[in-house]
């Protein structure tokens, strides 16, 4: 039996309950992507979910066969931008032309490393992973573009800092009184010794920000995204790190103690210039509690902000 005379339910079967459909397709497919705009050879290993409408309410499916091909001849020819994430999502529309369909979406997550150095040690250095998230949609010819990132940094809680600080004080006053005087050699070492009567606590936190990008962008602008977030934050957690590279975080840590709500204007000061559309959400994984404290802020309504899970 040739393909021709194998039966072709998708198309010919009877529809039992008629009706138009949103979104048709596959999630979860695995792919070997390359990135366009960083400098790394390999590719990034990518899930992808491919999907496009079906608004002829008598064709009982597409089929997903036409847009797995389309996905392996991109992973094989193309690489991530704009411009061919653009072609693809045409492709896509064309490849189900006699269903009716006239948009096409894509969602392409993976993890972007990159090398990172340490905060002060020459020549260490260190890899670093980041969750990218790209949706991408062509909705009655007309395109959209979201970029979604996710970075890890330090917190530590002003509140717990303060509190510290009053211990810290009220036992230098205790001896104070016993002693009268102080050197500020006798002043240094009592410090030296008794500093860390209490320590603030700070935790790892997450930062996840997405946001609408031009149609007619012609990069995504990942990594200098990556890049502004983790200069805003000031605390990025650390790879490879010898004891002063580790002294420098806790200086920064100190610098930089923030609630949840702090991290969460921060980004906002720092994204809102970039699109009329962004989402923030930021997550402090407590020490301190059994929960998490979390703050979220959005602009406009951008195109995806679902789970990065």
């Amino acid at each position: 039996m040739n393909s021709k005379e194998l039966p072709d339910v998708a198309r010919h079967g009877i529809v039992s309950q008629p009706g138009a459909l949103d979104w048709v397709g596959m999630q979860g497919v695995e792919m070997p992507l390359r990135l366009a705009e960083t400098s790394q050879g390999h590719p990034v290993h990518a899930h992808i979910n491919a999907e496009v409408n079906l608004p002829d309410p008598d064709i009982k499916g597409i089929h997903m066969s036409r847009l797995y091909l389309l996905l392996d001849s991109f992973a094989d020819i193309e690489s991530l931008r704009p411009a061919s994430l653009h072609d693809l999502l045409r492709e896509m529309v064309n490849s189900h032309h006699d269903c009716g369909t006239n948009s096409a979406r894509v969602s392409i997550r993976f993890n972007l490393l990159h090398r990172r150095p340490a905060l002060l040690s020459l020549h260490l250095a260190g890899w670093r992973s980041y969750p990218v998230r790209l949706d991408v949609s062509l909705i009655a010819g007309v395109l959209q573009l979201q970029l979604g990132v996710s970075v890890l940094y330090s917190s530590t809680c002003p509140c717990s800092a303060a509190l510290s600080r009053q211990l810290i004080s009220a036992g230098f006053m205790a001896t104070l009184d016993q002693r009268n005087t102080l050197s500020a050699t006798e002043v240094a070492d009592w410090l030296n010794i008794n500093s860390t009567l209490a320590t603030p606590h700070s935790q790892r936190s997450i930062a996840e920000v997405s946001l609408l990008l031009s149609s007619d962008a012609t990069e995504f602008g990942i990594l200098p995204l990556i890049n502004l977030l983790e200069d805003s934050l000031q605390t990025p957690v650390q790879t490879a790190v010898k004891r002063i590279d580790e002294q420098a975080f806790a200086k920064r840590n100190g610098a930089n103690l923030m609630y949840v709500e702090d991290a969460a204007r921060r980004l906002q000061h720092v994204v809102s210039s970039l699109s009329d559309n962004v989402e923030i959400r930021v997550r402090h994984l407590e020490s301190l509690h059994p929960h998490d404290a979390y703050a979220q802020s959005r602009s406009g309504s951008p195109l995806f902000a679902g789970d990065w899970s």
